[in-house]
């Protein structure tokens, strides 16, 4: 893939918008839009924003669960799976 092709203008934004979303959206594209040759905005279709913020958030589920074993707030598996039934069971009660 050749990555110049994937960097506009935004004068190239401005005047072909109609064109570029239509590129973007049937190649599953990522253009990246300049200003004064210095990378401002990045346009992609909505299939491709809505998986990079799925993987964004697994990402910071992991950092998270990283941090929690590096502060040593973990409990072994017996003892989870022990917690997730015993929320099960008060749920049916309160049902």
């Amino acid at each position: 893939m050749d990555r110049r092709s994937d960097v506009k203008p935004i004068t190239y934004l401005r005047s072909r918008t109609a064109r570029l979303v239509r590129e973007v959206n049937e190649a599953g594209r990522t253009i990246t839009i300049t200003q004064n040759g210095e990378a401002k905005v990045v346009v992609m279709d909505v299939n491709t924003y809505d998986r990079s913020r799925s993987a964004t958030a697994l990402l910071k589920l992991i950092a998270n669960g990283e941090a929690e074993v590096q502060a040593a707030r973990v409990v072994s598996q017996t003892e989870a799976f022990r917690r997730a039934r015993e929320a099960i069971r008060r749920t049916r009660q309160d049902a």
